[in-house]
């Protein structure tokens, strides 16, 4: 990924619903969710979500899909591996392997008392 691309991406990411989108998205997995249950799911009007998604997906961190008459909108998991990336690549004095393995998919969040 280019300084520009990621900088696109993290413009997408630095906007509250879009934020809440794209974290919705990622829970959701690969199978995706329709733009109307998006839209309950966050409490967000139609047009407002629709504009949205669309930047996420410009920034390449969402997916659309047409299935029948519906949208289904998913997370881009090489576009945001690639931001990742972006942001990893000169981690640890450009030595990536010293970080530890990779921040994906963790099996719980730590519980807080």
């Amino acid at each position: 990924m280019e300084e520009k691309q990621a900088l696109a991406a993290l413009s997408a990411l630095a906007q509250e619903t879009r934020l809440a989108v794209f974290r919705l998205l990622v829970r959701r997995g690969p199978e995706g969710l329709p733009a109307g249950e998006v839209a309950l799911l966050l409490g967000v009007a139609a047009p407002t979500l629709s504009f949205h998604l669309k930047e996420l997906e410009r920034a390449g961190l969402v997916t659309a899909t047409r299935r029948q008459r519906q949208i289904l909108y998913a997370t881009d998991y090489p576009g945001t591996r690639s931001l990742l990336d972006f942001l990893m690549r000169d981690c640890c004095q450009g030595l990536p392997e010293l970080c530890g393995p990779p921040v994906c998919c963790p099996a719980e969040e730590p519980v807080h008392a």
